[in-house]
């Protein structure tokens, strides 16, 4: 999110009531920071500065040019603390430690963390839900060193293995953000050298690009015998509320910073993205890539595949159980294959019988319904005991159907609890602040429960309905006069539960994240016929999936040798639509499906000039 400068559109001091309501929606994002907590990041009698950014990023600064907290929407839904707050308040989140210091190097090169690189405690892994704030530590150092959200629970990590993303990175030491304060830090006597400074052989970071290198890291490690402590007395930073973020220091001062923070050891031939001990990719034909995805998909059925969690979309059969299966140094991709498609090729071990597997016409995908665990095949595979390998945590790109060098888009339905179930989320102790999937929420409401005993003795399948519960689902759903229900069936009570809870969208690319209430609008391709028998192709809804309506513009005129506009959509503020010269509709939406990975259920085409 930071990982390119961004200009600050406004800077604004906030009153008393604004900071009064900041530091209440701080304590609701860190339920369990105290007061003392929140006084350290957010100083009572201090003034506090928001600047916002063109992104729609607003980042909180206390007095002092300091950065403490940042939102991603600039809504207050998605509020992260910055470094600098965690250093001041390492426990103000709960943190992953990582394996080792290697890994270190790609999370502060801006790369995601996967599950390989996390050191998993003895007593198993953290409890923790989608969506919710962690930061990332290096083993011996209290300091965080990058800040993110979790892309699925716990439980869902287990089912999937311990494989794939755990933290999505919305903030890391030395990216843009941290820059933006470098030289204001102030510590209290010994913290930057017993906090900040880590072993060198603990971290690793890579030398930016842009950033011109110093002659005193000539060498690849930096002696940390020589470091001196900041003499506080002698740093002045001084602000200007009209003025960049980009705070104005004397040199010395910033070569005494430079001097502290080299703690952290820099390899200047070293990039996040191109690992020095990458594997050469193996080439494999047609006839081996089918044997080696039925080897996957059937190393999958027996290992993380379980019956409980079908139905299951092909998409997520085949990022999250069968790419993980696959060996070491091999990149797998469905189109090399003779089948082309994952839709075919799940139709073929259906036809098979090794599984039953069937198109859902509303989702335009591929369901995976059931495994015929007695198929020949089946039983005649034995699996591997499988080790997670510490290289996945360089590059992991699970994307379904063929993988890509573009950010991939990720469209998940989340929900929040409303005041219905509010009460149901209390008693089990879960935050009724967070977003959850739609299988973390049906959880919460089966440990409520098996919490108060309320499955019936007789049937096992009928939960009796305490008031609460009661309540939760059909309070106001009940016309007057009615009786309300005293039991409902298990397979009910999810689906019910759900229908009571406020329905939001998140949509992420890369680093950039935005949730928004309401299901998925989808983007709206329409031709018509203007002025005689000229064509005009309309795209809307762009902003829904993170898409710049400019750069579209851009990009759709040189692809088509066609002259290109963007206009506003009349009554609805900030929402714009691109209008292409020419009847390419179905050329545009193949686009945006190769090229941005807007999923094929979320394209809506309309085309007027046919009768």
């Amino acid at each position: 999110m930071f990982k390119k400068p961004v200009e600050a559109k406004l800077l604004q001091r906030l009153s008393g009531a604004d900071k009064k309501k900041l530091r209440r929606t701080t304590k609701e994002r860190f339920p369990h920071a105290s007061d003392a907590n929140i006084d350290e990041i957010l100083p009572p009698k201090a003034d506090i500065t928001v600047a916002k950014y063109t992104n729609r990023v607003h980042v909180y600064v206390i007095e002092g040019g300091l950065p403490m907290l940042f939102d991603i929407d600039g809504r207050g839904t998605e509020i992260y603390p910055t470094v600098y707050a965690l250093w001041k308040v390492p426990e103000l989140v709960p943190s992953f430690l990582l394996k080792g210091g290697e890994v270190s190097r790609y999370v502060i090169g801006g790369a995601d963390l996967m599950f390989p690189g996390i050191s998993i405690p003895p007593e198993g892994l953290p409890s923790f839900l989608s969506g919710q704030p962690w930061a990332v530590k290096v083993p011996g150092n209290p300091a965080p060193i990058a800040v993110g959200a979790t892309t699925m629970s716990s439980s869902e990590a287990l089912k999937a293995g311990l494989r794939g993303k755990a933290l999505r990175i919305t903030h890391y030491y030395r990216d843009y953000l941290w820059q933006s304060a470098e030289g204001h830090y102030i510590p209290n006597a010994g913290f930057l050298e017993d906090v900040v400074m880590e072993d060198p052989n603990l971290l690793s970071v890579s030398q930016p690009a842009d950033e011109p290198l110093d002659a005193s890291n000539d060498e690849d490690h930096v002696n940390t015998a020589e470091r001196d402590r900041v003499d506080t007395s002698n740093i002045h930073a001084s602000t200007d509320i009209d003025a960049p973020m980009n705070l104005d220091v004397t040199d010395q001062i910033s070569e005494e910073m430079t001097t502290d923070i080299s703690g952290l050891k820099v390899s200047d031939n070293v990039t996040a993205e191109e690992p020095s001990d990458e594997k050469e990719q193996q080439t494999l034909s047609s006839e081996e890539i089918d044997a080696l995805l039925d080897k996957c998909l059937l190393q999958a059925l027996h290992t993380t595949v379980k019956d409980k969690d079908l139905p299951m979309p092909g998409s997520t059969l085949w990022s999250n159980h069968v790419l993980p299966c696959r060996p070491s140094g091999i990149t797998l991709d469905i189109k090399k294959s003779s089948h082309k498609k994952l839709s075919k090729w799940l139709q073929s071990k259906s036809s098979a019988g090794l599984i039953s597997a069937k198109e859902d016409k509303y989702k335009k995908e591929v369901m995976l319904l059931s495994i015929n665990r007695g198929h020949q095949e089946f039983m005649a595979f034995k699996p591997e005991k499988r080790v997670p390998e510490i290289a996945e945590q360089r590059h992991d790109n699970s994307v379904s159907e063929g993988a890509h060098t573009k950010l991939q888009l990720e469209v998940v339905e989340v929900y929040k609890p409303s005041t219905h179930v509010k009460s149901i989320f209390t008693a089990v102790g879960a935050d009724t602040g967070s977003y959850y999937s739609a299988s973390d929420a049906t959880d919460i409401a089966f440990r409520y429960v098996e919490k108060e005993n309320l499955v019936k003795p007789t049937d096992k399948a009928m939960v009796a309905l305490d008031a609460a519960l009661c309540d939760a689902l059909y309070k106001g759903a009940i016309k007057k006069g009615s009786t309300y229900p005293t039991e409902v069936h298990k397979k009910d009570l999810g689906s019910t539960f759900l229908s009571r809870m406020q329905i939001h969208h998140r949509v992420s690319k890369g680093n950039e994240v935005a949730v928004r209430k309401g299901a998925v609008r989808p983007i709206q391709i329409m031709t018509e016929r203007r002025q005689g028998n000229k064509k005009v192709t309309r795209v809307s809804g762009l902003e829904t999936f993170l898409m710049d309506a400019d750069s579209l513009a851009s990009e759709l005129q040189k692809k088509f040798a066609c002259s290109t506009s963007v206009a506003e959509i009349p009554g609805k503020k900030g929402q714009h639509e691109v209008l292409v010269q020419g009847g390419v509709i179905d050329d545009l939406a193949k686009h945006l499906v190769d090229h941005y990975s807007i999923p094929k259920r979320h394209i809506e085409v309309l085309d007027k000039t046919k009768k």
